[in-house]
């Protein structure tokens, strides 16, 4: 899951995002509303923590921007405006969510895991292949019921492989749906996880790579073709 987090206090911000990080999240900041404004026409995010009260754009403003266009991003405003009518105002700006500050970190990622899952085309909750299941919501995974200890990266970029399948995935791809915007793309910490990753899940291996493609998920058992 890609999360913007736009917050202008840069401390909470940061906060935030490293929590979410943690969490298995690829996310990025903006401190005011024209960097997030900018960082929404060039990435696909699947939700936007949303202050209201933004220099550059009014987090109010910015929130109508989101909800107008195509394939919308899921809208979680963290704000200190938190009164029943401030909340009521935002939710009518057309937010999915809202959560007033001060808040408690475990409520705000499964807030954000919850509004993740409710949007549009969302994936669902356990994904299943080649004996390979992945709980995106408890955060485990099995092959051939055999528990898989997996880092936060790992797991990442086995969801993005099962949820692309059967299609490829370049490292790019993965570099952008699994790490964040600061990520090097001549960095070959994808090809480390990957390798890390096919380890961890045995034989036979179910992560191919295709030269100048990417990689996918296979089902071993599948008759070829």
């Amino acid at each position: 899951m890609r999360v913007l987090v736009v917050e202008d206090a840069r401390p909470l911000a940061e906060v935030i995002a490293e929590g979410l990080r943690d969490q298995g999240m690829a996310v990025d900041v903006a401190y005011d509303g024209l960097d997030a404004a900018a960082k929404l026409d060039v990435n696909a995010y699947d939700v936007v923590v949303l202050d209201r009260d933004l220099p550059g754009i009014h987090g109010d403003t910015l929130c109508q921007m989101i909800i107008e266009r195509d394939g919308r991003v899921m809208v979680l405003m963290l704000t200190a405006a938190g009164s029943p009518g401030e909340r009521v105002s935002g939710l009518a700006l057309g937010a999915d969510d809202y959560l007033a500050k001060p808040f408690h970190f475990p409520e705000l990622v499964l807030r954000i895991r919850a509004l993740g899952r409710r949007r549009p085309a969302a994936r669902s909750r356990t994904l299943r292949m080649a004996g390979v299941e992945l709980d995106t919501l408890g955060r485990t995974a099995a092959r051939d019921g055999r528990h898989l200890d997996l880092s936060v990266k790992e797991f990442g970029v086995l969801e993005a492989l099962l949820s692309a399948s059967p299609a490829f995935l370049s490292a790019e791809d993965l570099l952008e749906q699994v790490w964040d915007e600061h990520a090097d793309p001549f960095t070959n910490t994808v090809t480390v996880t990957i390798s890390r990753l096919r380890r961890k899940l045995g034989d036979p291996p179910v992560i191919t790579t295709t030269p100048g493609v990417g990689y996918r998920i296979v089902d071993p058992a599948a008759p070829p073709g």
